[in-house]
């Protein structure tokens, strides 16, 4: 028999239909009967009949009209949401589902798969299994393993050996012996009592690479959970059933316990679920809907879902992506403004870096040359101004190798650790199937991803720093050459200058943002975790920082394409016109003051998806792999200390 989940006020009630051509009113009415019914007071509705309601949506919140038969709007186990005349929202109902972002409005179930096996995820991997690309499922030696190591548990068990977290208490209560007969309420008892987090929910996308991660650690073998346990994980995950994950509460050690604690509390059919069938509501429905039961815990199960660095790494993964994506754009939206501005290559030329030889420099400098004025992508803008009279550029274009370069090479410092972090077993006690033992020790300290991601956010900010300061140069007459502000009849219009504003104030809080916190501790657990990593915060203002770090390129980006309007009809090289034209697919041409905040948002939106880097790519692929650095520069456009009549040199390498 079909049957819906109603929301009414505070309550979640299951209502069986006979009859699927009865109408939304009628569904209304029964839901309303049954709430009443559990109310002493009758929740205050004297009569059914009387009650105006209306029906919407959980997914979507679309309105549903009360004349509509259920057959033609619902689907079997479809969630809705009653809301009574004259009441609130209630507050134990989410309708803005916070932190779905566009990916999820628009996710589709994937038909490909990932095989974890704990050794070999990396970071696209997981920050593409966020993103809803693929489904999970384990290897064959992955499973073997998962199986040995639950069988030396079930004889721990079986022989009353006294051993951590399976069959004792936990960090104070360590050295409390629990009876057999308790051992599953204890598993259980710690997952609820552990699942204190504060705060907004992680996104669906982030509580999926949470839960995708955690699933990959537990298939080493090492953690002691069942295979069935597993497999029920998995299960959720490929259907998209996601736990409400308060993004605050972790120390980061011992692990990032109330997040995976959240994350636990809803497998077991407890707290709050998402899915895209029917947004946030309580997890046992949401499970039910998609035909799954809520996890049973078996000894040390508990423990093995909730100990470990997993929400430190997942974020980190996601950081480190975005952070790579943005560092090589940087590169890009850099190399225009300079166009714009009109600045020299003579400062990219290969010679100068081999005497400094950073891996990250050299390549940011060899991206410069790639995308600027030469045989192969001549520039009439660069062409304009070859014989001018200035020497050199100022540091922000200058020194651009220089530093974006140390970000490049932060970013794959951090990215090698976060790696790592991924497929490392971090929960304890660890258990050795081959050796017959169980060993306590420390790896769900944070301290790795914590240290990597306060200096991943140090390194990527500079992107901003040094992109707000180039942001200056273009909208300032004096240093620009070009209107004031990037715009005709200054005084009726303003321009970019507030634009100029909003990117000093995020640089500014990034600032702020930068302070690490992993130099901080405080010891928790009646002194039993006495140092800890603060590597959730680190996690979350390092996301913070690459966001700002966006928006501030984002702007820049804007700002170089509307200089490029005053020096038409010259046109800059191939590839930065390539830029500019797919800017100019989302972003008109500044003629006259509009309202600014949607245009950011569209080329942010270019950035995170890396289009700009998509665009320009394979013009720099072509550049690099026929021309090769030598002593000479790529093309000496600007600030040329030969006489007018000197020939031009461009050299071709074999």
């Amino acid at each position: 028999m079909p049957r819906f989940t109603v929301h009414i006020r505070d309550e979640w009630l299951a209502v069986p239909c006979r009859d699927t051509t009865s109408t939304i009113g009628w569904l209304g009415q029964e839901a309303l009967k049954r709430y009443i019914k559990n109310k002493p007071d009758n929740g205050g509705i004297t009569s059914v009949k009387d009650t105006r309601f209306v029906v919407r949506r959980c997914q979507g919140l679309g309105l549903l009209d009360a004349d509509d038969t259920i057959d033609d709007v619902l689907e079997d186990n479809d969630f809705v949401e009653l809301a009574i005349e004259g009441d609130t929202m209630s507050p134990d109902f989410i309708p803005c589902e916070p932190g779905v972002s566009h990916i999820t409005a628009a996710y589709k179930e994937p038909e490909e798969y990932i095989s974890l096996d704990g050794n070999s995820l990396t970071s696209t991997d997981l920050f593409n299994l966020g993103r809803g690309l693929y489904k999970i499922k384990l290897t064959p030696e992955a499973e073997r393993k998962v199986v040995q190591s639950r069988e030396l548990l079930d004889t721990i068990v079986k022989e009353n050996k006294v051993v951590y977290g399976i069959t004792t208490g936990f960090g104070k209560f360590a050295r409390t012996v629990i009876p057999v007969s308790k051992l599953k309420e204890l598993q259980e008892n710690l997952v609820r009592s552990h699942s204190a987090g504060v705060g907004n929910p992680l996104s669906p996308e982030r509580t999926r690479m949470l839960l995708a991660l955690r699933i990959n650690v537990l298939a080493k073998g090492h953690s002691g959970v069942s295979l069935e346990t597993l497999h029920a994980m998995i299960q959720a995950f490929n259907a998209s059933c996601l736990s409400f994950v308060p993004e605050k509460g972790t120390v980061g050690a011992s692990g990032d316990l109330a997040p995976l604690s959240h994350l636990a509390l809803g497998l077991m059919g407890e707290g709050k679920m998402w899915s895209p069938k029917s947004g946030w509501a309580d997890a046992k429905y949401v499970l039910e809907a998609h035909g799954l039961k809520p996890i049973t815990l078996k000894p040390k199960e508990g423990l093995a879902l909730i100990n470990g660095t997993q929400m430190i790494t997942s974020l980190g993964a996601e950081a480190v992506e975005r952070a790579q994506a943005i560092a090589r754009q940087a590169d890009i939206i850099a190399a225009l403004t300079l166009e714009v501005l009109k600045g020299t290559t003579k400062a990219f030329d290969s010679d100068i870096h081999s005497l400094r030889p950073h891996p990250g420099q050299i390549e940011v400098a060899r991206r410069f040359c790639s995308l600027l004025d030469s045989d192969h992508h001549p520039s009439q803008i660069a062409e304009s101004h070859r014989f001018c009279d200035r020497v050199q550029d100022a540091y922000t274009m200058r020194c651009c190798p220089q530093v974006h370069g140390i970000a490049t090479d932060t970013i794959a410092f951090v990215k090698n650790i976060i790696n790592t972090e991924i497929n490392s077993a971090t929960d304890n006690p660890m258990v050795f199937a081959e050796r017959g033992e169980t060993i306590s020790g420390g790896n769900f300290h944070g301290e790795y991803p914590a240290k990597a991601l306060d200096f991943l956010a140090i390194a990527v900010h500079e992107l901003a720093s040094i992109s707000e300061r180039r942001i200056e140069r273009l909208c300032n007459p004096a240093l620009s050459e070009l209107p004031a502000f990037l715009v005709t009849e200054g005084g009726l219009n303003s321009g970019f200058m507030i634009a100029h504003c909003t990117a000093a104030a995020l640089v500014s809080e990034n600032k702020v943002l930068c302070h690490p916190s992993s130099v901080d501790s405080l010891s928790t657990s009646a002194a039993t975790e006495d140092h800890v990593s603060m590597g959730g915060w680190a996690a979350r203002k390092a996301l913070r920082v690459i966001e700002h770090v966006e928006q501030v390129l984002a702007i820049e980006l804007l700002a170089a394409c509307q200089g490029i309007e005053f020096l038409r009809p010259l046109r800059t090289t191939t590839p930065l016109e390539k830029v500019y034209d797919l800017v100019r697919s989302v972003v008109k041409p500044w003629i006259k003051d509009r309202f600014m905040s949607p245009d950011i948002e569209a080329v942010h939106r270019l950035i995170i998806d890396q289009k700009v880097w998509n665009v320009a790519k394979p013009y720099i692929d072509k550049y690099q792999s026929e021309y090769i650095p030598e002593s000479r520069p790529v093309s000496p456009t600007a600030f040329s200390l030969e006489s007018p009549a000197s020939p031009r040199k461009r050299v071709r390498h074999e």
